[in-house]
């Protein structure tokens, strides 16, 4: 059915009879597509010969499953059918080309929520029954217990060397009342020392006052060791009284340990304060 190249474009006129033999083929109405792909025109000319083949078929209300209207009617009236000869039956090809394809529904992707992780699903999670016990303390308390003895005998005897000594601090009150000032070196050296650690580790304050205690700490520490050392130096050189350096040092300790314990709880109670406040 396809028309011969030709370096002449062909007119419309001749072009009609193929576009009618079309019509019969096809047994209805072709798009604008089909007659440009089978008469090898271009769109203009094929519309115009659509045109034409509208005006000489005029396009009948679709009806592929052939029904009619049924009206309402009596007992009495007879049942009439009309059919028309001339109206060409439905066929297989126009109900085809007439119901248009329906697009397949995309079916929405559909997020898979996580679920929470529980003990079933995740079997090494402790439960509460499996809650792992704290760490035990006192086998560090029973290895100190040496290290404490022989810190406080080389702190008494360090005092001792130094000055300090039996004093009576209640006099004319308690005359009887007597105390040994050496205690009060490996008391508050040591004590300090330790609550300072405790509040540097913990993480329980800010860094102003987690800094302060830990370089507070970790001088307490190293003066305790300069302190042993100087003791068991002087001890085995056999020495009764420390020079006059080292007893200086060891007197301003109590009045150190004072002042650092004193800050550091004015860091500790003002970050407390400053929390109340926020609340």
């Amino acid at each position: 059915m396809t028309t011969a190249k030709s370096s002449y474009p062909v007119p419309v006129a001749e072009l009609l009879p193929q576009a009618h033999q079309l019509v019969t083929k096809l047994g209805r109405m072709p798009s604008r597509n089909q007659l440009m792909a089978e008469l090898r025109i271009g769109a203009p000319k094929a519309r115009a010969i659509l045109d034409r083949l509208t005006d000489e078929h005029p396009a009948k209300a679709p009806n592929p499953f052939g029904l009619h209207v049924v009206t309402e009617r009596t007992a009495d009236e007879p049942t009439e059918t009309h059919d028309d000869p001339t109206e060409p039956e439905p066929t297989q090809a126009d109900t085809v080309a007439e119901v248009e394809p329906v697009p397949d529904e995309v079916e929405p992707v559909r997020e898979e929520k996580s679920e929470p992780i529980t003990a079933a699903a995740d079997p090494d999670a402790p439960t509460q029954e499996q809650t792992p016990r704290p760490v035990a303390v006192w086998p560090v308390m029973l290895l100190a217990l040496p290290a404490f003895v022989a810190i406080w005998s080389g702190w008494v005897g360090l005092g001792q060397l130094t000055g300090f000594g039996i004093v009576h601090p209640l006099p004319g009150i308690a005359d009887g009342f007597a105390i040994n000032t050496a205690i009060t070196l490996p008391i508050g050296v040591e004590t300090y020392a330790a609550y300072a650690l405790r509040v540097w580790l913990s993480g329980q304050v800010p860094t102003k006052a987690r800094r302060f205690a830990k370089y507070s700490a970790l001088g307490s520490l190293a003066l305790g060791a300069l302190g042993q050392i100087a003791f068991h130096l002087m001890k085995a050189a056999g020495m009764t009284e420390a020079p006059w350096l080292i007893t200086a040092a060891v007197a301003c300790l109590p009045v150190a340990v004072l002042g650092m314990g004193a800050g550091l709880a004015h860091l500790i109670k003002d970050t407390n304060d400053h929390r109340e406040v926020q609340r």
